[in-house]
């Protein structure tokens, strides 16, 4: 029981690395995502405040503007430069996770699907599939196995230890009386523990509080494993709920966004209503790509918390 809980201990452990290569790789892949926002930020309002000084210059704009337009790409750069760091972080963390020692910058492949699957309904079916594939789960219980075997065997100490000796053999000189060769005598050995200081019944009462105590920690676990793979599903429904909420968002910023560029070109809105569409598009392009990696890894929670 032991050596079989070892081995669960293994494949505990194996799947403990890739729930921490799954995560990298997923954080790796939202911060890269949220880097081409902030080129394609700095890009956009670099466009902004080039021609807003091209109005100024013609005086069509005042110098108000213009400062907006100069906040505004500062602030995009400030931006890039956060997520420059945060990508190059998460490449450093996946580093770390792999094993390897020296730096390494990958490119990471999105095959996150554009249409996600949608989040389990219900949490009963995952918790049975839980407490039959666990393998940190199946270690205790192998674990508590053996406490319960070892247990019987200290309080089989108690009784009497019988034990048997005996041996057989060829005399080939003997006197001439013994008419044949061959000897052999056997004997048998009772031995009854009475005086020991009570160190039998000791030791079996400590296996038996061993045991129970191992009992108690699978009671435990099966607990905590109904209680993460209830969190877990209900992040992943509000996750999934999430995207598409973040998807409607961006769609409405990038329409805000186009109608407050057209407002403001042709005179009829100012500075900074292009500016709060700008912000708010930004905002909603991060949301959307940190939702939809937040939900893979949530999903790949998911599948650690099952045993999948």
């Amino acid at each position: 029981f032991s050596a079989r809980a070892a081995a669960s201990n293994q494949s505990a452990s194996r799947e403990d690395v890739l729930l921490a290569v799954d995560e990298a790789f997923y954080h790796a892949l939202a911060s890269q995502a949220i880097l081409l926002v902030a080129q394609q930020t700095v890009t956009t309002r670099q466009e902004t405040a080039d021609q807003v000084r091209a109005l100024t210059e013609a005086k069509l704009r005042s110098e108000l503007d213009l400062s907006f337009a100069n906040v505004d790409l500062q602030q995009a750069k400030l931006l890039l430069l956060n997520a420059t760091n945060d990508n190059q972080e998460s490449q450093a963390a996946l580093n770390t996770i792999l094993g390897e020692e020296l730096p390494a910058v990958y490119t990471l492949v999105d095959e996150t699907p554009a249409a996600p699957a949608p989040a389990p309904e219900d949490a009963t079916p995952l918790l049975q599939l839980a407490f039959q594939s666990r393998p940190d789960l199946a270690a205790l219980n192998l674990q508590a196995s053996a406490a319960k075997e070892f247990s019987q065997a200290e309080r089989d100490l108690v009784r009497p230890t019988i034990s048997a000796l005996g041996v057989a053999g060829d005399a080939p000189v003997r006197a001439d009386q013994i008419t044949t060769p061959w000897y052999g005598a056997a004997g048998v050995n009772v031995s009854i523990p009475i005086f020991n200081g009570f160190l039998f019944s000791a030791r079996a009462n400590e296996a038996k509080l061993r045991a129970q105590a191992a009992d108690q920690s699978v009671q435990q676990l099966r607990q905590t494993i109904a209680r993460d793979v209830t969190d877990t599903v209900l992040e992943a429904q509000s996750g999934f709920q999430r995207i598409d909420v973040s998807r409607q968002l961006l769609e409405q910023a990038n329409l805000a966004f186009d109608l407050a560029q057209t407002r403001y070109k042709l005179g009829l809105s100012s500075i900074v209503e292009l500016s709060q569409a700008q912000l708010a598009q930004t905002q909603a392009q991060i949301a959307y790509a940190s939702a939809r990696y937040a939900y893979q890894q949530t999903f790949a929670e998911l599948r650690f918390q099952t045993g999948q």
